[in-house]
């Protein structure tokens, strides 16, 4: 398996580490700003801590279930699923600045941990999967379903944005291609993204694009289970070959928690879902 150096955009999974860790990324390895990401796969009993600092932290329970402390408050249990494809929303912990961290599993789990730079609104909420918008988006080889765990806009967060998305073999997601690199709101707002993935069927993967209009960035994909793909800027299309259901993690961080985009005007014509239809659902 090629090393997670010998890609700048695709990180394949990492072994698992005696912390349980098998995915890595922050901004000196991605050479970007906002961002950092890391994926543990836990044991009963086995725990991942962090100290508090300056950053805002989003502990998501994307398999299993665990206590989470955050300072002096505990939420437990986390977690709503054994599997990514059984169904549910994560359940996902919202920690503002300041808060040092603890994640005890509970079941075998698989915990992500993202973090970004504070941000003007500061949080510390257990988010449950009751509370978390699920979202039909697309038709045809495009349709999709979206849970957004932690949206953009209002007071959800400080800085951090996230989704999860399911798409069935054979089609698209983030499609038409779109892009969000550059601060113009409200027609634009610059947020890294990156996308983890999973597969109903271990063997699975995807195609994955990220270029630019001038194609002074132009790459092309296959991530697999485990792996991560960076998106700094540009068009991101994901397209999953027949047989392989997919699901992915977004998690975004930027100068501003809004999503606006641009989409790539020769694909404008595919657009067939409102970016503005599930703000009024947003809890």
């Amino acid at each position: 398996m090629p090393s997670p150096a010998d890609h700048p955009l695709l990180r394949r999974a990492l072994p698992r580490d005696a912390d349980g860790l098998v995915c890595a990324i922050d901004p000196a390895t991605a050479g970007w700003t906002w961002t950092t990401f890391h994926v543990y796969r836990l044991e009963p009993g086995q725990q991942v801590t962090r100290a508090a600092d300056d950053e805002e932290r989003l502990v998501l329970l994307l398999e299993g279930y665990a206590s989470v402390r955050a300072g002096s408050q505990v939420f437990a249990p986390v977690g709503s699923r054994i599997s990514v494809f059984d169904g549910p929303p994560a359940e996902v912990v919202i920690v503002e600045p300041g808060l040092d961290i603890s994640v005890v599993a509970q079941t075998a789990a698989l915990v992500g941990v993202a973090a970004a730079p504070g941000g003007p609104v500061q949080r510390t909420a257990h988010i449950r999967a009751s509370e978390i918008l699920v979202e039909d988006r697309g038709s045809g080889n495009t349709a999709r379903r979206i849970h957004h765990l932690l949206p953009p806009g209002g007071s959800q967060a400080g800085r951090l944005i996230s989704f999860e998305a399911f798409t069935p073999g054979g089609n698209w997601c983030s499609y038409p291609p779109h892009k969000h690199d550059t601060e113009n709101p409200p027609v634009e707002a610059a947020l890294e993204e990156l996308y983890y993935y999973r597969f109903a069927k271990p063997q699975g993967f995807a195609f994955t694009r990220v270029y630019t209009q001038d194609r002074s960035l132009d790459e092309t994909m296959t991530p697999m289970d485990g792996d991560l793909v960076l998106v700094p800027r540009g068009y991101h299309p994901v397209g999953v070959p027949a047989g392989y259901d997919c699901w992915f993690l977004n998690i975004m961080a930027g100068p501003n928690r809004e999503w606006h985009f641009t989409i790539d005007q020769d694909h404008e014509w595919l657009m067939n879902w409102s970016p503005a239809a599930p703000k009024a659902a947003e809890r």
